[in-house]
């Protein structure tokens, strides 16, 4: 069987490329999107798309969390730097106002500049979004008719506001999160009015290592994919077969610009 990694953020030394990418191979795991969360990043992703053509993908955005931080130019450069390359989707973007690292005017109007570039480049958006729904699902509600799809990562909310994100026509990213009896009881809950046609998986390495999973290690890392996966399949009630094989069509048709 083989995965696809929607959720990979970015190497350094909690994930070291080439130990990370060979690990990931042998566990099936053939492909990784790695994403980026503020122009310091957008480069050394562009770099390890461009290095591993055939295992890695890339998103280009801001992160709610980086939005005060932007530069005078942020708009122009990703428009470029998106329209240049193969990239996977603008993003991640959305809100965020559990910490509020950021103000909310500044994540409101990123991510709307963001919405702005993804529409202009048809690229699909690469979603973030926590204690925000409202707002996020306002300003999405005005762009969906222009947008060309999107993912909702790391879902870990209720049935309510995933079948909001599915009426918007968004694929829906499942971590280990979902391997979590505890905190996820409502994540696993929403799982059931999840369509498989909508269903992505990631493990948004090097974070929310699975739950149950072991040996117990500090860190994620997209080898971890096929236990999540193995939840998923028992929560769902289907094979791990055919959510690998609905998984995969799923992500490549949403995010391998360069498609088979």
């Amino acid at each position: 069987m083989r995965w696809f990694d929607a959720g990979v953020n970015q190497f350094d030394q909690r994930l070291p490329i080439e130990q990370t990418l060979t690990a990931a191979e042998r566990a099936g795991v053939t492909r990784l999107c790695v994403i980026a969360t503020e122009e310091s990043e957008w480069s050394s992703s562009l770099a390890w798309q461009n290095q591993y053509p055939e295992q890695i993908c890339c998103t280009l955005g801001v992160h709610p969390h980086n939005a005060d931080n932007v530069s005078s130019d942020w708009v122009s450069k990703l428009t470029t730097l998106a329209s240049q390359s193969n990239v996977a989707a603008i993003g991640e973007c959305g809100l965020d106002y559990n910490r509020m690292f950021s103000t909310r005017d500044n994540q409101l109007q990123v991510f709307e500049h963001q919405l702005n570039v993804a529409t202009q480049l048809q690229l699909p958006v690469y979603l973030h979004e926590r204690d925000a729904f409202p707002d996020q699902y306002a300003l999405l509600n005005q762009y969906v008719g222009d947008l060309n799809g999107g993912l909702v990562h790391c879902f870990t909310s209720h049935t309510e506001h995933l079948k909001a994100y599915l009426e918007l026509g968004f694929y829906i990213g499942i971590t280990g999160w979902i391997c979590d009896t505890k905190r996820g009881v409502e994540l696993r809950e929403a799982l059931a009015y999840l369509p498989l046609d909508r269903l992505v998986l990631e493990t948004d390495a090097p974070y929310l290592f699975p739950k149950g999973m072991k040996p117990r290690q500090r860190n994620n890392q997209p080898a971890n994919l096929p236990f999540i996966a193995e939840r998923v399949a028992e929560l769902k009630q289907v094979s791990v077969e055919q959510l690998s094989q609905v998984s995969i069509i799923n992500t490549n048709k949403l995010l391998w610009r360069t498609h088979d």
